[in-house]
């Protein structure tokens, strides 16, 4: 397979809470949520650093534990992570640095794959079908009802800021409960919430794994569909596809058109090819 990945802080000299890694066999992308100006997470370290080690523990389970299932590899990764700062930090904070996943493995015959939270992973079948796009969409289910305040406020604003910070503290009361949605943060249980599924793997082409501040060109913006920012992805490569959001991004500064948290998200891409079968294998 050939894996091609970019990412993007959402400004210049800020931390990405993005993460990608990648073995032979399989691709992670998490997405991590920060904690708004005024708010505490009880944690000492933030987010990019929880993301980071988090990212690295599922990726070492997921290929070196291949007869394990995703949901095992992301609770034993969750685990391992909160081992790291269980004794300087209080894990059981509202606030505690979470992360949406997606983990992709690659066997001899399917794609296996888990996604949790609002992060995408787009499939591209080998028919030349239309492309599947597989995410939890039980945040923006609960955020529906919660956000109008924000979205009323224009971006860069003291009241578009307060009215954030109030919608993200109000959305944690859902996290991880039922009738809520779920992310990675440090209960192992949230792993067995995530969607998982396998496709064979002569049915696609490949597949591409999205941050949502990258997936908003299509599914916030609607700039484009699935079919067209694979194909250009294909024709230009992942950054590009970067380019159009910012581009987006700075054609409406204030919210105006695009309501949302933050002007400017960070991003992250994962594409996959598929190779296909060399006459006579």
């Amino acid at each position: 397979m050939r894996i091609e990945i970019a990412t993007e802080p959402a400004r210049s000299g800020r931390p990405n809470e993005d993460f990608i890694a990648a073995s032979p066999s399989a691709v992670v992308l998490l997405d991590g949520a920060g904690t708004p100006v005024g708010s505490d997470s009880g944690c000492t370290h933030g987010v990019p650093w929880y993301v980071a080690r988090l990212g690295v523990h599922l990726l070492a389970q997921a290929t070196n534990h291949s007869d394990q299932a995703l949901t095992d590899c992301l609770s034993a990764a969750i685990a391992e992570t909160a081992e790291l700062h269980v004794d300087t930090c209080d894990l059981s904070h509202p606030g505690t640095p979470s992360a949406t996943v997606i983990a992709a493995r690659l066997t001899d015959s399917a794609l296996e794959y888990l996604v949790l939270a609002d992060s995408t992973l787009v499939i591209a079948p080998a028919s030349g079908a239309a492309p599947v796009a597989i995410t939890d969409d039980r945040e923006a289910a609960v955020g529906a009802a919660l956000r109008g305040p924000m979205d009323a406020e224009a971006s860069g604003t003291p009241e578009h800021t307060a009215a954030l910070r109030a919608y993200v503290e109000a959305m944690r009361a859902h996290r991880n409960q039922r009738g809520g949605f779920w992310v990675a943060a440090a209960d192992p249980r949230a792993a067995a919430e995530a969607i998982t599924g396998s496709i064979p793997r002569a049915d696609i082409n490949g597949f591409a794994l999205l941050s949502d501040g990258a997936s908003r060109l299509v599914d916030r913006f609607q700039l484009a569909d699935w079919r067209q920012a694979l194909q250009l992805i294909r024709d230009q490569g992942p950054a590009a596809l970067i380019d159009h959001v910012r581009d987006a991004e700075h054609s409406d500064p204030e919210g105006r058109r695009w309501p949302r948290g933050k002007v400017h998200d960070d991003t992250a891409i994962a594409v996959v090819t598929l190779e296909q079968p060399r006459p006579g294998n």
